[in-house]
């Protein structure tokens, strides 16, 4: 049984009983460090993407002190034009950020959408926390598709999605080649143990010649 599997019981299986392991194209593209090249490359052209798009929002007042880009863009999005499809497809998240226009939230959030993008970019530049930057940034690019903002969000979401999947080795060439052997013993000494035999083999009654 592979040691990675948490509870064996609820693996999912073959008629035989085996356990559905990953096959070996996707070993090698998310779980092969031979691949982590490539992954670097990804990792830094996205994370300088978001991180241009940080830094750009810091230096400006609009963004850094009265929200008035974000209001800006929220006050577009939650128009529901006379003729022709509106911005926002979904009426629920049109009340949020209706609500949160509302409320003068666009002040603070417009501070968190800038630090995130700061974070986000710079954690994928030096492979810190791969996957969870990757799902952070992929959380803000599917926010900026709801709102409206097609732009470059479906490529970067798509990118962020491919280094959550390989986030073991997406890291290699960074700081998670260090980091994640040494936290991933927090989480492997809740896996599947293995039970040592109390029984010595001296104990063992032999079979007669």
């Amino acid at each position: 049984m592979s040691a990675n599997v948490l509870d064996p019981e609820h693996a999912v299986k073959t008629e035989r009983g085996t356990v559905l392991q990953d096959p070996p194209l996707a070993q090698f593209l998310f779980s092969d460090t031979r691949f982590a090249p490539v992954w670097l490359v990804m990792r830094v052209l996205l994370g300088w993407g978001w991180f241009s798009a940080g830094l750009d929002k810091l230096g400006d007042p609009a963004w850094m002190q009265t929200g008035e880009a974000l209001k800006s863009f929220w006050a577009k999005a939650v128009v529901v034009p006379a003729t022709g499809r509106p911005p926002i497809a979904f009426d629920w998240y049109r009340n949020f950020l209706q609500g949160m226009l509302d409320n003068g939230s666009y002040v603070w959030f417009a501070k968190l959408v800038t630090i995130g993008e700061l974070v986000v970019g710079l954690a994928l530049i030096l492979g810190l926390f791969v996957g969870v930057a990757a799902f952070v940034g992929a959380f803000l690019n599917w926010n900026y598709i709801m709102a409206g903002s097609a732009s470059s969000n479906g490529l970067f979401g798509l990118g962020a999605i491919l280094l959550i999947l390989a986030w073991k080795t997406a890291g290699y060439y960074g700081l998670d080649r260090w980091i994640l052997p040494r936290i991933g013993m927090t989480w492997q000494q809740y896996g599947p143990k293995r039970v040592r035999s109390t029984v010595r083999t001296d104990q063992v009654p032999k079979a007669n010649p």
